[in-house]
């Protein structure tokens, strides 16, 4: 009786949640799922069924296409710039011998800050006739165009998207630092280890499971980059920053073809799980050969 009692109190604690999850995310799947297979355009009330020609359809397109390698390109450059990033504040912030939490809520407060704002800021920063810009131009003679270049608008994304969760990864590593217990350092000096080596032969090993959650998390944010390219390039130029949010905000939105963009949401979330199942397997795989796991 006593067992049972507890159960229905687990439950009833844990309703909130499932309720919010059931109403908000599954939901939006299901509805999302059945749009997929119509050619609803987002005001008609009537719509015909249309089986998997949305999916045939996106597998052809550019802008599908692009989405896609687009996604996996912003991972190559915003992954290893966050994480050396967030590594690196972390270990400054450890190595303070006092005010860490104000350094820390310091740094967690871009992470915070509006996206929409932050890309105002820089287009603003970056635009022509910005003083940045004119300085360039007058004293160096450079006339770049960050947001009109492909790779530099890409660029200029992810260092925003960089910017924005250092501090939230930072905070992971540096709670990662902050439980190796110092007598391991203490015991490595005994043994002989140098200091140049403490890093890459104590820490980092012991830090594992840490940069794992951090390089996990930062995969996956790359799935969901929308704010800054809407602002800043549209996707542009010439597909080089259209990721899947804005490939599908502009299906749905712009074109007025929702039965079409879920069809591409669901191929993102395909896509999501899939690559993000084999880089957990990566990272696992990594961890093992080396003895952290």
């Amino acid at each position: 009786m006593i067992e049972k009692n507890n159960n229905r109190l687990g439950w009833l604690f844990a309703s909130p949640y499932l309720i919010f999850s059931t109403v908000f995310f599954l939901g939006p799947l299901i509805w999302s799922l059945y749009l997929s297979f119509t050619n609803w355009d987002l005001i008609s009330p009537t719509y015909d069924f249309v089986g998997f020609k949305n999916f045939t359809k996106a597998l052809g397109t550019p802008g599908v296409r692009s989405a896609f390698w687009v996604t996996y390109k912003f991972m190559i450059v915003f992954v290893p710039i966050v994480t050396a990033m967030s590594l690196f504040v972390a270990v400054i912030v450890k190595g303070l011998p006092k005010l860490k939490t104000v350094f820390l809520i310091g740094f967690f407060l871009p992470y915070l800050s509006s996206g929409v704002v932050a890309s105002l800021i820089v287009k603003g920063f970056l635009s022509h006739t910005s003083p940045v810009q004119t300085f360039l131009r007058d004293r160096l003679g450079l006339d770049i165009d960050w947001l009109g270049g492909s790779f530099s608008a890409l660029f200029v994304v992810a260092m925003i998207m960089a910017w924005k969760f250092t501090g939230y990864y930072a905070l992971i590593l540096t709670s990662g630092l902050e439980s190796i217990d110092q007598e391991v350092y203490e015991a490595a000096a005994i043994d002989g280890v140098k200091d140049s080596q403490r890093f890459w032969k104590i820490t980092l090993p012991l830090l594992y499971p840490a940069i794992y959650t951090t390089l996990i998390l930062s995969f996956g944010a790359t799935f969901g980059i929308f704010t800054e390219v809407y602002q800043l390039t549209g996707g542009g130029p010439n597909y080089a920053t259209n990721t899947w949010q804005m490939e599908i905000y502009s299906q749905a939105f712009k074109n007025l073809q929702a039965g079409y963009a879920s069809a591409i949401a669901i191929m993102a979330a395909v896509a999501t799980f899939i690559s993000i199942f084999v880089i957990r397997k990566i990272l696992e795989m990594w961890g093992k050969r080396n003895g952290w796991v």
